[in-house]
This record gives C-alpha cells, sequence and structure tokens, in this order.
C-alpha cells in the first residue's frame, strides 16, 4: 500500500533507459510483462502413485512491453531500435539497463523494477484506421536477462 494506506495507483509510471541519458522521449501509455515465473520439470517417484513431484527449474520472464504514441526520427529509443532492426548486425546488440518506477502524487517511487541487459526484440506500429480518431501506436518489446524489484 501507498504511504496514506491506499492501494496505488497504476497509471502514474516512469520508464528509464540507460541511453536516454536523462533525456525525457520515454513517455509511455502501457507497460506490460513485469512478471517471473518458476518453470518446474515433473518427477515421478517410483511407488508413489498419488502424485508427481513438481521439481524447480530455472526462472523466466515474458518480454517487458512498452506502448506509446510513435516516437520522433531523433528519439534516443528510436535510434537504439533502429540500429538492432536496421543494422543487418554488422555491429552488436548494445543492451542496456531499464527501469520502471511506479509513482507516487508527488512523483516519489514507491515501487521500481529493473530489467538488466535489455534489448529490443519486436519493434510493431499498431493498426491505422480511418474511421477512428486515435493516436498512432508503436509497440516495443525487450528482451532480457533478469529483473528485480528494487523497492
Amino acid at each position: 500500500m501507498a504511504g496514506d494506506g491506499y492501494q496505488p495507483s497504476a497509471f502514474y509510471f516512469k520508464v528509464g533507459f540507460a541511453a536516454t541519458a536523462g533525456m525525457t522521449d520515454t513517455s509511455f501509455q502501457d507497460v506490460s510483462g513485469i512478471a517471473s515465473e518458476v518453470e518446474t520439470e515433473p518427477y515421478v517417484e517410483g511407488g508413489e502413485n498419488r502424485f508427481v513431484h513438481q521439481l524447480p527449474k530455472s526462472v523466466k520472464h515474458p518480454k517487458l512491453v512498452l506502448k506509446r504514441g510513435i516516437g520522433s526520427a531523433t528519439s534516443p529509443l528510436v535510434i537504439w531500435c533502429r540500429s538492432v532492426f536496421e543494422g543487418d548486425f554488422a555491429s552488436a546488440i548494445k543492451p542496456m539497463s531499464v527501469m520502471v518506477s511506479l509513482m507516487d502524487e508527488n512523483k516519489i517511487p514507491i515501487r521500481v523494477w529493473s530489467f538488466a541487459n535489455a534489448y529490443p526484440v519486436n519493434w510493431d506500429v499498431e493498426n491505422f484506421n480511418s474511421t477512428k480518431n486515435e493516436v498512432a501506436i508503436e509497440k516495443i518489446e525487450l528482451a532480457y536477462n533478469y529483473s528485480n524489484r528494487v523497492i
């Protein structure tokens, strides 16, 4: 719960990238994929027929999905994505750390998640529709090695 006894609101959040060097071109409409799951491996014990043991194997994470209005060509995030998707793998992909912060009404982070060695794996522009008056949205999916809840 937030400091005042209420549950925190999910609409005020901030996403920070190591490569943006403090520039604020990273306003997002939606962030999803903050999750962890322990994969298990079934193990049948000889003589025990009532159940199958589920042994922990590894921790897996879904992709971090970020949605926002289409960014400008000079955006550090767009430049980073273009270097991955349009660089023909001529140079190594430069992973970076990403921080997602849930903020309170005073702009103070109340929950923070860090994502290590993230890099874009999907860059998608949502459908254009002439019958709707909506902002053009781009979706960026990031793979990463592991995540931690900092606060």
